[in-house]
Order: C-alpha cells, then sequence, then structure tokens
C-alpha cells in the first residue's frame, strides 16, 4: 500500500510542476515578468486581425477558464480517487495532462521567440496529446460530479479550443511567410480551413457521446472568429458565415450525440 502510494507521489508531483510552469509561461503571454503580449509578439502575426482565421481577442477569455480548471485538476489529483476505477483513470491521465501543460508553456515561448513555425510544431503535439486524454476520459467514466467538472468539463474546454487555435496558428504562419493563396482568395480559404474545424468537432461531439465542453469551446472559438470577419479586420462574409454555421453544426452534433447517448442509457436501465 505505502509503495502504490508512493508511485502516484511522483506522477502528482509532475502534474503540479507542469501547472507552475505552465501559469508562469501564461504570466509572460500577456505581458508579465518582460513577456511580450500574445498579440504582439512576433510582429503581431497572432493579432485578432492578422488573419481570416483569427478569432477576436474576447476569445482568448477562455484562456482563464482553462487555467482555473487546470488548477482545481491539480489540486483534484492530490485527494484519493473513490473507487478502483477511478484511481486507475486518474493515473492514466497525469502525466499526458501534464505534458499538456508543459507544451503550453513551450508554445508561449516560442511564439515569444518568433519561431512561428516552431509554434505550429508545438501546438500540433499539444492537440495530439490532448486528443490522447479525450481517448481516455471517452473510453472510462467520472466517479462523481466533481470529477465530471474538473476532469471531463477542464480537458474538454482545453482539447476544444486547442483545436480552433491550432487552425488560427498555421493560418499566422502561413500568412506570416508570405503565403497569398496559390490562386485561391484567402476568403475561401478560410472557409475551407473553418468546414475542417467543423468537421472534426462534430467527429469529436460523435465520438464523445455529446461531451458538452469540447463543442462548447469549439462553437466559442469559431463563433469569435465569426464576430471578428463580420465587424472587424480583415472583413470576410463568407468566413463569417462559415464559422457560424461550423459553430452552429458543432453544438447541433453535440446535442443529438447527448439524446442518443441518453436514449441507449434508458434502453438498457429499462432491459
Amino acid at each position: 500500500m505505502a509503495q502504490g502510494r508512493h508511485v502516484d507521489r511522483i506522477p502528482r508531483i509532475l502534474v503540479t510542476i507542469s501547472l507552475v510552469i505552465c501559469v508562469i509561461g501564461s504570466m509572460i503571454g500577456v505581458g508579465v515578468f518582460g513577456g511580450t503580449p500574445i498579440a504582439s509578439a512576433a510582429g503581431g502575426a497572432l493579432a485578432s486581425d492578422a488573419t481570416p482565421l483569427a478569432p477576436a481577442s474576447a476569445a482568448f477569455s477562455i484562456w482563464s477558464v482553462v487555467y482555473l480548471g487546470l488548477t482545481g485538476y491539480t489540486v483534484l489529483q492530490w485527494f484519493p480517487a473513490p473507487t478502483a476505477a477511478a484511481t486507475a483513470r486518474q493515473r492514466r491521465l497525469r502525466l499526458p495532462v501534464a505534458g499538456t501543460m508543459l507544451l503550453n508553456a513551450a508554445w508561449i515561448l516560442v511564439v515569444q521567440a518568433g519561431l512561428l513555425w516552431v509554434s505550429v510544431l508545438v501546438i500540433a503535439a499539444l492537440l495530439a496529446l490532448l486528443g490522447r486524454v479525450f481517448v481516455i476520459l471517452v473510453r472510462s467514466r467520472p466517479s462523481g460530479p466533481l470529477e465530471r467538472v474538473l476532469v471531463d468539463g477542464v480537458l474538454g474546454v482545453y482539447l476544444g479550443w486547442v483545436c480552433v487555435a491550432t487552425a488560427a496558428n498555421v493560418a499566422s504562419a502561413l500568412v506570416a511567410s508570405g503565403f497569398e493563396g496559390a490562386s485561391i482568395g484567402p476568403d475561401w480559404w478560410a472557409v475551407a480551413v473553418l468546414v475542417v474545424v467543423g468537421g472534426i468537432g462534430v467527429a469529436l461531439a460523435v465520438q464523445g457521446g455529446g461531451r458538452i465542453a469540447v463543442s462548447v469551446a469549439i462553437a466559442w472559438g469559431l463563433a469569435w472568429i465569426a464576430v471578428a470577419r463580420w465587424d472587424g479586420a480583415p472583413p470576410s462574409v463568407p468566413a463569417a458565415v462559415a464559422a457560424a454555421v461550423a459553430a452552429a453544426a458543432v453544438l447541433g452534433a453535440a446535442g443529438w450525440a447527448g439524446l442518443g447517448r441518453d436514449a441507449g442509457g434508458r434502453r438498457s436501465a429499462g432491459a
């Protein structure tokens, strides 16, 4: 028993250290500790008016939810899980979640250095690791409401937002590198990418059985892209409409998948 507690303690410490590094990175990303705000870093390539796929600046307030949630998750994982299944679930999650927090901080530092294409590689790795976290969540069940919020909810929001942020990051790197669309206008490139992001959001909603946190975060990012393109620079009615439709499709898919999951549960209970 004592050996088991010792084995669990090391990953818990790693998660806690990773959170501290992640929070320090976020402070650098908002201009504290001598850092440059992300919107101004890398020559403004990630500003809300830099590309047709950049969300309005208000969208980034979701990071406050993510950081607060990750803090709650970190505290929660120090407490004993109520069941053996919940303990196993937490063990599988700790190292991947710690890795996402370290990659988050690394992304901020890379952007501070102006290395946009390196930032694309980092955020792609972050997205892949969050995908691994999502698989673990889907294949197991939360032990209660607190875990449902601080684990499934927080990590779902994290994944959903990073899906949108990855597309925006790639667009920023392309534009900053001088990419001009290869004879296809920027509006239609934006529409194509938004269709892909919407498709990914629908797939996650279906595979996750209507997990609302992931879908809401993706829809949040898409909605703020729609606002930025409709009411800001660079203006793009096609991109605004595509982003709005994609957001609605993701939420609709989550609702449909959630109803199907609930109906299946009722049938099982009645069987």
